[in-house]
């Protein structure tokens, strides 16, 4: 394997755990994995973008992320959505989502925005456990849409996921353009 192929694959590890994936097993991680932590994750976007540059030939600064439009989607990419059978974490709604639409040159959907509104129009609520750490959890508004908890083993014990069902999952893409004014909000 020569240095470009060895730096591809670098990239290729990079972008996966960027967007919280496995890249040895091609699993989706836990939301509650470190490698969710947008810090973390926007650090290895940051370097996967520095790699790209340099596996191009470029040895400016990566491109500044701003250049892209905001987030958008017609209701025609809209009608590729991906239902699954089981029910999905939002992590995985947005990951859909945001493959229906040109990365290059759109901002992608972040998983915030989706939790966010759920949040503002009483869907989603936060609950603190014992131990002071607050977790979102459906309210009984939520429940009836088809948002449910389900309990997990991961690495340091058993934890909470909160899963979305189709019809959870064709509310949140019937209400996208409420949900995407939420993208482009900063934090306070």
């Amino acid at each position: 394997m020569n240095d470009n192929q060895k730096l591809l694959k670098a990239k290729s590890y990079l972008d996966k755990l960027a967007n919280g994936i496995n890249p040895v097993t091609n699993e989706i991680v836990p939301e509650s994995d470190t490698i969710n932590n947008i810090h973390i994750s926007r650090c290895l976007f940051y370097i996967s973008d520095v790699l790209r540059n340099v596996i191009e030939g470029n040895t400016g600064s990566p491109k500044k992320k701003s250049s892209k439009a905001p987030f958008s989607i017609t209701a025609q990419q809209l009608a590729s959505y991906p239902f699954a059978n089981e029910p999905i974490t939002v992590t995985e709604i947005t990951k859909n989502i945001n493959a229906l639409i040109d990365a290059d040159e759109m901002k992608g959907l972040k998983t915030t925005s989706i939790t966010n509104w759920l949040i503002e129009i009483d869907f989603l609520e936060y609950i603190t456990d014992e131990t002071g750490k607050n977790h979102k959890f459906p309210t009984e508004k939520g429940t009836q849409l088809g948002i449910l908890t389900q309990e997990r083993l991961g690495m340091y014990g058993t934890y909470k996921v909160v899963l979305y069902n189709s019809n959870a999952q064709q509310f949140i893409l019937d209400n996208i353009d409420a949900i995407a004014t939420y993208n482009t909000a900063k934090k306070s």
